[in-house]
């Protein structure tokens, strides 16, 4: 057989308008007879290369608490807006004293309300090695900072791999990483937590499902499941896509690895050191209302009982996610993953009782595939920036002494720039499902590249009542 040609990438200056009109800043469109993406210069390559830039960036933002804020006081970093929880439970969890986590208790004087680590196992091996790759003892700076700094490290590799990932994913349009990579939300919380840990798991999982290799796709969700929560999603929307291409068993391959690759990494965690593992099950479930949330403006704006509050969030997450299930079964023609993918952990974000500003960081590599367009990616980008700064002044707000910093009323302003900023770019992404003329994937003769063994696949099962034409087959009326 013959090679096959690699896909021609799709040049965002010549698709896009705000991408052209930003690229005036390196000497306007690329031209039709430019070479492009030839030799060692291949475009997810300098995607990469812009994301440990913009990375370094960020890490630069983080400066100020890095010489001396985190250490003098508790308000400085945030005026400074370069908080981050590393180095606060590098001592707070015992990482400093050498305690084993899940196995060893945390003693009260580091921890009061804590009595193990709150993290699921993989990030907890993560937070693990990078305590014994700091150096110990009087160090200057000190070992709380050297912490941040080891994990700022291992942090920066996970970012490229979402880079390179996300620019791997769809074969025909690899620039649309540079939607990550020039996140400004992403560069200003990459190093407030170890989010990023599951970011390149589950990126890494797209990666294989796009080129149809579900068992190792299910592998990665697995240890994407084992690091952070919300990766479990992305089953649903696998599952009803599956359903309705009759790509149940591919579907079956991904499930068995993930559940296999989350029983390794937990199973031996949950015989040896049971109390310790189900923590972080505990604290998710009874976590009270907290910043960021939509519940936050409710309860402080009205008499809502928060004993209920788990009870209404459920409720609204599980409406959500019904409404997405009847758009992956009932849209004209199959949504594309990627779409399901994003509007999925979108809706646990919205209807959840707490927002932290890195939670955007699941979402970003989510938005590139599923709607790669400058614009609204712009929208949503300075809703979350302007909550990335609201937060810090709030927290000033509240714990300084001289009641500078934002108000009450004024953060309220900034979670709803949050909360109005993902539900347009969710509103969007909808309505390209709906309307695949909209859809610039779709629109440039694509079905779903990220789709794997569902990219061209004829329906076998949907609720709409005519179905026409869908990708590479024709399916039939149900």
């Amino acid at each position: 057989m013959a090679p096959t040609n690699p896909p021609v990438p799709v040049r965002p200056t010549t698709h896009d308008e705000v991408a052209a009109a930003g690229s005036e800043v390196i000497g306007g469109p690329v031209g039709r007879r430019a070479a492009v993406g030839r030799g060692w210069w291949h475009p997810a390559r300098v995607v990469v290369l812009v994301m440990i830039g913009m990375f370094a960036l960020g890490m630069v933002q983080k400066l100020p608490c890095y010489t001396d804020s985190w250490v003098g006081g508790p308000t400085a970093q945030y005026t400074q807006a370069c908080y981050s929880d590393i180095p606060h439970l590098y001592y707070g969890r015992g990482f400093a004293d050498g305690l084993i986590p899940y196995f060893d208790r945390i003693p009260e004087t580091l921890s009061p309300d804590k009595a193990f680590l709150e993290y699921p196992v993989l990030t907890g091996l993560f937070m693990e090695v990078a305590a014994w790759l700091t150096p110990g003892g009087a160090v200057d700076p000190g070992p709380g900072q050297l912490y941040w700094l080891v994990n700022a490290g291992m942090l920066l590799a996970c970012a490229a791999i979402i880079a390179a990932c996300v620019a791997r994913t769809h074969r025909d349009r690899p620039w649309d990483g540079l939607l990550v990579a020039l996140a400004p939300a992403f560069a200003l919380t990459a190093t407030i937590n170890w989010d990023l840990l599951a970011g390149a798991l589950t990126c890494g999982a797209l990666l294989m499902w796009s080129r149809s290799r579900p068992l190792a796709a299910g592998v990665l969700l697995g240890l994407a499941t084992a690091a952070k929560l919300y990766p479990l999603l992305l089953l649903g929307p696998l599952f009803l896509l599956c359903w309705r291409a009759g790509r149940l068993r591919a579907f079956g391959s991904a499930l068995l690895g993930a559940a296999g690759a989350w029983l390794v990494v937990n199973g031996p965690v949950m015989m040896l050191a049971w109390e310790g593992w189900v923590t972080f099950y505990a604290f998710s479930e009874e976590r009270p209302v907290d910043f960021g949330s939509f519940w936050l403006i409710l309860a402080q704006r009205t008499d809502i009982p928060l004993d209920s509050v788990n009870t209404y969030a459920t409720a609204l997450t599980l409406l959500g996610f019904a409404g997405i299930a009847l758009l992956a079964l009932r849209a004209p023609h199959r949504p594309r993953l990627a779409q399901l993918a994003f509007l999925v952990v979108a809706v646990f974000i919205l209807t959840n009782k707490v927002y932290s500003p890195q939670y955007v960081l699941w979402l970003i590599p989510l938005a590139a595939l599923a709607r790669p367009r400058w614009r609204d990616f712009l929208i949503w980008q300075a809703g979350e920036v302007l909550y990335f700064f609201g937060i810090w002044m709030y927290l000033a707000h509240i714990t300084g002494e001289s009641q500078d910093g934002l108000p009450v009323g004024g953060y309220q302003l900034a979670i709803a720039a949050h909360l109005l900023g993902t539900l347009y770019l969710c509103v969007m992404i909808v309505r390209d499902a709906l309307r695949p003329d909209h859809d610039v994937i779709r629109r440039a003769g694509s079905d779903d590249p990220g789709g794997g063994v569902l990219d061209g696949a004829a329906d076998v099962f949907t609720l709409h009542r005519r179905v026409a034409a869908s990708g590479r087959g024709v399916s039939r009326e149900t």
